[in-house]
C-alpha cells in the first residue's frame, strides 16, 4: 500500500462528503480526511512500514487522529477501506468524474446534480450548450463556457498520466521485477524516458536467465487489474490506476537496439531508420542489420556511432535537429541536476508550507545546495493564507534570524508577489524593496481574454522589483490549459527589464513547458529552475525540472541557480534608478 493510494482514498472521501452534505457536520470532517492527506502527501516514509512497526504510532504523524489511523491500518490489511466504500455506494460514478474538471468542485458538483440532476461529463457538457447553467446562483455564460473548455481539456487528457505519476510507478515495477531471480537490467523506456510532461503508458525493458520466471513474477504484482496479453518476450497488463505496462522480456545482446528503439519518438526513429536505410542497413529493435549480419545491438552507444552519430540523450531524441547535430559532434552539453546550485521558489508555514524556514533550510543544505529563497505568498491569494505588508515585514525579520541558526547556506528574503489584474503588484514599491528577490505570479483571474493578459504582464514586468516572473503560463497539467497571451510580447519585455523566466518544476506546472523555454533561451532570456516547495520532501521535484529543462535544450550556462550565490545575486538585482 502506497503512500498515494491512501491520499487519494482520503481526498475522494473528502470530496463525497462534501458532494452528499447529508450532516452539517461532514464539512468539517471532510476538511480532517484533506489535512490528512496534505500531510501524508508531504511525509517522507511509507506509512505501511509505520503501521506495521509495533513501536511506532500513525497518531503521531500530524493531522492522523485515532479514527483516520484505524483506517489507514485496514487499507494496508486489506488493501481497502469499508468507510470508503459505503460513501463510494452513495454517489454515481459520474459526479466523482466531474470534479476532474478544471473549476469543478464538490459544491458545483452538488448543485448541478441536485437542481439539473446531471449525473456525469456528458450531461453537464449537454446542459452547458443548451445555457442551462447559467440559470443557476453564482452561475453565467462565462461559467457555461469555461465548464465546456474545461470538458475539453479533460477529453484530451484521458488514458495520459503526469510524469511523476508515471516515475513513481516505475520506480516501484522496476524495484519489485528487480526480485525476480536472474534478473539483470531494468530500465524504463518511453516518452518516461524521455521525460514528457505526460506519459500514456509505461514500457520496461528488462534483461535476464529466466524470462519465464520473470513473466511470473511481475505478474503476480498487487496493482495489476487486468492481464491484457502475455507472450514469450512481453507482457501486458492494466494496473488499478488504469495506466498499461508493456514489459519486454530481452536477450542480453539485444539490449541497446531496444532501449533505443522504445526511448526514441516515433520521429526520431524514422528518421534513424532512413539513414541506415541510405546505407544499406536496417535498423529495428533487435539491431543494425547488413542482410543477416548484426553490426551493432548491444548498447546505444554503439549502435547510434554505427550510424555515425554521437550519443544523443534521451531527452533529445523528438527530431527537433538533434540527429543533424549530432552527426556534426555538436550536440549541447544538457544541464544536470547536479549543476544545480539552488532553488528559487518555496513556501513556509508564513503562509500555505508546511515547514519553517530553517527546516526548509536544512533540508536544502542536505540537498547540496548554496542557497534557498523563501517566497511566501503575498495577500491577494487568501486561499493560500497571503501575507499583509505587516506580516511581510514579520516574515523578512524571521528569515533573517533563521541565516544565524542556519550555517552554511545563504536564506534570502523573497515573496512571490500576485500580479493584479491591472498589472499593478499586490505589494507598493516600499515594501518590495526590502526583500532580497522578488518573484511575481499570476494566481487569478486567468481566463481574461489574450490582450489584457498579454498588457498585464507586460506592465508587471516593468516595476523595476521583478526580478522572475513564476510560473509564467499558470497552466496544472491535465487540469487547466495556459492562459492566453502574446508570448513574444512577452518575452521581449521581460528581456527589456532583465526579468528572468521560471521554469516551476513542480510536476503540476512544469511551467514554462519544454518548448517556451527553449523559444525563451532562443529569445536570450535566462531561465531558473525551482520546486515551489510547499514541504522539505518537495524540494526533491527539482529532478522534473531538470528534465524539462534538458528536454528543452538548456545548458548549465542557460539556467542561473546552476551560479554560486554571489554570482546569481549580481544576475538578479537590479537597483531601480
Amino acid at each position: 500500500m502506497e503512500n498515494r493510494e491512501i491520499t487519494a482514498a482520503f481526498q475522494e472521501i473528502a470530496d463525497l462528503l462534501r458532494i452528499l452534505q447529508d450532516d452539517p457536520k461532514w464539512t468539517f470532517k471532510a476538511a480532517a480526511y484533506e489535512r490528512a492527506r496534505r500531510s501524508i502527501e508531504s511525509y517522507p516514509e511509507r506509512l505501511e512500514d509505520v503501521a506495521r512497526d509495533p513501536n511506532r504510532k500513525l497518531t503521531d504523524i500530524p493531522g492522523i487522529g485515532a479514527d483516520l489511523a484505524a483506517k489507514i491500518k485496514e487499507m494496508v490489511e486489506t488493501g481497502e477501506c469499508q468507510y470508503h466504500r459505503e460513501q463510494l455506494r452513495k454517489v454515481p460514478h459520474g459526479l466523482l468524474e466531474m470534479l476532474q474538471l478544471a473549476g469543478v468542485g464538490p459544491q458545483k458538483v452538488r448543485l448541478f446534480n441536485k437542481e439539473l440532476g446531471i449525473k456525469n461529463v456528458d450531461e453537464l457538457e449537454a446542459a452547458a450548450r443548451a445555457g442551462k447553467l447559467r440559470q443557476l446562483p453564482k452561475m453565467d455564460e462565462k461559467s457555461e463556457q469555461n465548464i465546456l473548455k474545461a470538458i475539453e481539456l479533460f477529453r484530451r487528457a484521458a488514458g495520459r498520466f503526469r510524469l511523476d505519476t508515471a516515475t513513481e510507478t516505475a520506480e516501484e515495477l522496476v524495484a519489485y521485477l528487480k526480485e525476480s531471480r536472474g534478473v539483470e537490467e531494468v530500465t524504463p523506456a518511453g516518452s518516461l524516458r524521455r521525460g514528457r510532461e505526460t506519459v500514456g503508458d509505461l514500457d520496461l525493458l528488462v534483461t535476464g536467465s529466466d524470462p519465464a520466471q520473470t513473466a511470473e513474477h511481475f505478474l503476480k504484482h498487487p496493482s495489476i487489474a487486468e492481464v491484457l496479453a502475455r507472450g514469450e518476450d512481453k507482457v501486458s497488463v492494466r494496473l488499478k490506476s488504469t495506466m498499461q505496462v508493456d514489459v519486454r522480456l530481452l536477450a542480453r545482446q539485444q539490449y541497446g537496439a531496444a532501449l533505443m528503439y522504445f526511448t526514441g519518438s516515433k520521429e526520431h526513429n524514422i528518421a534513424l531508420r532512413d539513414r541506415a536505410k541510405k546505407r544499406g542497413w536496417k535498423l529495428s529493435e533487435y539491431g543494425l542489420f547488413e542482410g543477416e549480419k548484426v553490426l551493432a545491438s548491444r548498447t546505444e552507444e554503439e549502435v547510434y556511432e554505427k550510424l555515425g552519430l554521437e550519443w544523443i540523450p534521451p531527452e533529445l531524441r523528438e527530431n527537433q535537429g538533434e540527429i543533424e547535430l549530432a552527426e556534426r559532434n555538436q550536440l549541447p552539453r544538457l544541464v544536470e541536476l547536479g549543476d544545480i546550485r539552488g532553488d528559487l521558489q518555496m513556501h513556509t508555514t508564513a503562509s500555505d508550507g508546511n515547514a519553517s524556514v530553517e527546516e526548509m533550510a536544512v533540508a536544502a543544505k542536505k540537498l547540496g545546495y548554496r542557497y534557498i529563497l523563501i517566497t511566501d505568498h503575498s495577500k491577494a491569494v487568501t486561499i493560500a493564507n497571503g501575507l499583509d505588508e505587516k506580516r511581510a515585514v514579520e516574515n523578512i525579520r524571521r528569515i533573517h534570524a533563521a541565516r544565524k541558526k542556519v550555517k552554511g547556506i545563504e536564506i534570502w528574503a523573497g515573496a512571490e508577489v500576485d500580479i493584479l489584474g491591472d498589472g499593478r503588484l499586490d505589494y507598493p514599491d516600499s515594501l518590495l524593496k526590502q526583500f532580497d528577490i522578488v518573484l511575481a505570479s499570476v494566481h487569478s483571474r486567468m481566463t481574461m481574454p489574450g490582450e489584457e493578459m498579454t498588457e498585464r504582464l507586460v506592465k508587471a514586468l516593468a516595476n523595476p522589483y521583478v526580478r522572475i516572473l513564476g510560473h509564467p503560463t499558470g497552466r496544472h497539467i491535465l487540469k487547466r490549459d495556459p492562459f492566453n497571451f502574446d508570448v513574444e510580447k512577452v518575452f521581449a519585455a521581460a528581456k527589456q527589464h532583465g526579468v528572468v523566466m521560471e521554469l516551476n518544476g513542480n510536476p503540476e506546472r512544469l511551467d514554462l513547458s519544454d518548448r517556451l523555454a527553449r523559444l525563451a533561451k532562443d529569445r536570450g532570456l535566462k531561465i531558473i529552475v525551482s520546486t515551489d516547495a510547499h514541504h522539505p520532501e518537495h524540494l526533491k521535484l527539482m529532478r522534473y525540472g531538470v528534465l524539462t529543462a534538458r528536454r528543452a535544450w538548456l545548458t548549465k550556462k542557460d539556467v542561473l541557480n546552476t551560479l554560486p550565490p554571489e554570482k546569481l545575486l549580481a544576475a538578479l538585482r537590479h537597483v531601480p534608478k
